[in-house]
């Protein structure tokens, strides 16, 4: 059994209408080994090492209906199979991947089309190829085919590998909830890096984010949000609730600051974010010198504050409206008089929701440092028993990315103190801002129960928000992008495509000047090249999906024409999910032969691949009977014929 090709499509192509991963397999001697004669086995580790595959519905559409194709007269064969536990390996590592389909490919006996879905495409060749070793490490020794894994392979593990790697790969919390919402309103994007740079719309009409950081926010409003000592000044001048605040360089000019000010005191980076290097309630000198230690590790300017009793809030401000409220709570454990605080932990940890960093909705409790010395106060470590009901905490600080939990405040909110965030974020001058507040009492002005703000943040991340650890869950990213692209503003450029066998380019290119000469920034790709209005940007045939994104990221284009040929398509697929209007000029024998397609049937079939996806018009020649089939297929409103035969009854 063996992979002969593979084909990522990145669009919509022949075998479904978004991205899919294609290999050619072949099965050799395995094609007489179909899942019943290879008996329990193989079928019942299979099932046990994944038993989610239990609930694959496959052709009966309905769960366990995989299982039944797997032992149901002579079962199913092992590409099929594959194809199942790839998409049950995507997701397991949290991918919302569905679709699969393996199809025997005429006239080669043993050879099949496997295709799956996948949201990432490196993802998704992992774990094809991590479900070829797995099916090779089932099969009994007499069958195992070249390169399959012995005896020894650890499945397990590389599962897990391979879960840690996919994970990695994941947009965060905070830019999956924007893609979400963009999706929601049907606003195309973008993966531009394999971090969290995307971009919204397409052509001139494109925003871009990085995280929660938008194109529209304010380089100056970033470092002011960075420069703790500047953002206090700029609040106090205002007359807004802020800690009294000095800024140290060495340990002892830490303590004098902090007698200045008066104990107890806070100690934390100028520079720093996510909680790094801060302490809280310093009541002594020489708490102040330890804290200073720990703060120099994450930047040689300290800042010195008083502390406010009281309980960390974050305040979520987008385009200048209060949008959610948090009240954020340290990494902490609940005795129950029978664990150590080590156990406690290792239990907390096993909650799914909790992860690595800012891989998942909530972040796994740790021992350092910091830990070690809260315990230390308490006089405990990690061998004491907690008593029952007994909170014991982890981190000084609340923030996510340490181990803490979120409760949804959004509701309770005093008015005082929502317009006090407000007036904060716009002081700074953020369209996305978070204002961590210190309070008693969220449900009372800060002008009667007290409180202050202790930090500005730009960038704030939105996993608290849209998954509280109590609470109701918030949609923070549908406000972003409903700044970005209001209710009258576009999102997509108009997209035309051309397909068909003889003269796509002359009609590209005539497309494109009638559209520049209507005033039109127009993008064309053709296989001579791409070309931005009208000028040559890249020379060679570029008509697959790579020229289209040129395309669509262009700052510049508001309008795109794209040549498609048989080619990219075959080869990746559409570099776009829709078209306003496709047009197939004719279906010719003249690229037959060539990667799989043989007849004139299965060159049609390709073609409309383009034709399947537009919205508004469909342009087809009435003289071409594999073009006039296309009507059958697509979902455009309106269905434009062209003929050279003024008596053809469809134009009459």
């Amino acid at each position: 059994m063996r992979v002969e090709s593979t084909n990522v499509y990145v669009g919509p192509n022949l075998f479904a209408r978004f991205p899919v991963i294609r290999h050619v397999l072949d099965l050799g001697e395995l094609e007489n080994w179909p899942t019943v004669r290879l008996g329990d086995a193989f079928l019942g580790p299979l099932l046990d090492h994944l038993p989610g595959l239990r609930e694959h519905g496959c052709s009966y559409k309905e769960p366990g209906g995989f299982v039944r194709r797997l032992r149901e007269d002579e079962g199913t064969w092992l590409g099929h199979v594959m194809e199942h536990v790839a998409i049950e390996l995507q997701v397991v590592a949290g991918s919302d991947v569905t679709f699969g389909r393996t199809r025997s490919i005429d006239g080669r006996p043993g050879f099949y089309n496997m295709v799956f879905q996948y949201k990432d495409a490196t993802v998704g060749r992992e774990a094809s190829k991590l479900a070829l070793n797995f099916l090779g490490w089932l099969l009994p020794e007499e069958l195992k085919f070249e390169g399959a894994p012995g005896a020894d392979w650890d499945f397990a593990g590389e599962r897990d590998r391979f879960i840690r790697f996919a994970q990695r790969r994941e947009f965060g919390p905070s830019t999956a909830s924007l893609v979400r919402a963009a999706e929601a309103r049907n606003i195309p994007w973008l993966r531009l890096n394999q971090y969290s740079l995307v971009q919204f719309g397409h052509g001139r009409y494109q925003q871009r984010i990085q995280a929660t950081t938008t194109g529209r926010t304010s380089n100056i409003a970033v470092e002011l949000a960075s420069d703790k000592e500047e953002t206090n000044e700029i609040l106090r001048d205002l007359g807004l609730p802020v800690p009294k605040q000095m800024i140290v360089r060495e340990a002892q000019d830490a303590i004098r600051a902090a007698e200045r000010i008066g104990y107890p005191v806070v100690l934390k980076p100028l520079a720093g974010n996510h909680g790094r290097g801060v302490a809280i309630n310093l009541r002594t000198p020489e708490e102040v010198e330890a804290g200073f230690e720990k703060a120099v590790e994450h930047g040689r300017t300290i800042v010195v504050e008083s502390y406010i009793e009281g309980f960390d809030h974050r305040l979520l401000v987008v385009n200048g409206d209060l949008v959610a409220a948090a009240k954020r709570v340290p990494g902490h454990v609940v005795g129950d008089g029978k664990h150590t605080i080590e156990e406690l932990v290792n239990i907390v940890n096993e909650d799914p929701r909790r992860g690595v960093g800012h891989e998942k909705v909530l972040t796994r409790l740790e021992f350092d440092h910091q830990a070690e010395r809260l315990l230390a106060k308490l006089g405990y470590d990690r061998s004491t028993v907690p008593a029952k009901d007994e909170i014991v905490y982890l981190r000084s600080t609340a923030n996510l990315s340490t181990g803490g939990t979120a409760i949804d405040v959004t509701d309770v909110i005093h008015p005082d103190n929502r317009a006090m965030a407000i007036r904060a974020i716009k002081a700074i001058g953020l369209d996305i801002g978070g204002v961590d507040f210190l309070t008693r009492d969220i449900t009372e002005s800060y002008r009667d129960a007290g409180g202050g703000i202790g930090e500005v943040n730009a960038g704030p991340g939105f996993r608290m928000h849209v998954a509280p650890s109590e609470g109701t869950p918030r949609d923070v990213a549908g406000p972003v992008i409903d700044m970005l692209f209001p209710p009258d503003k576009p999102s997509r450029i108009p997209i035309a495509a051309v397909t068909g066998t003889n003269g796509k380019t002359t009609t590209s290119r005539m497309l494109a000047h009638i559209l520049k000469m209507s005033g039109r920034t127009v993008g064309l790709t053709s296989t001579d090249g791409v070309y931005i209005d009208g000028k040559l940007s890249v020379p060679g045939d570029m008509t697959g999906p790579v020229s289209a994104h040129m395309i669509l990221r262009d700052p510049s284009v508001d309008a795109a024409v794209m040549e498609t040929a048989r080619g990219g398509m075959l080869r990746s697929g559409l570099g776009f999910q829709e078209c306003n209007v496709a047009g197939c000029i004719n279906v010719a024998a003249d690229h037959l032969g060539l990667r799989g397609i043989d007849t004139l049937e299965q060159l049609a079939e390709v073609k409309r691949v383009p034709i399947e996806i537009a919205k508004d018009a469909a342009v087809l020649n009435a003289d071409d009977p594999h073009c006039l089939q296309m009507a059958d297929h697509t979902d455009a409103e309106k269905i434009s014929y062209v003929t050279m035969n003024p008596s053809h009854p469809l134009v009459q």
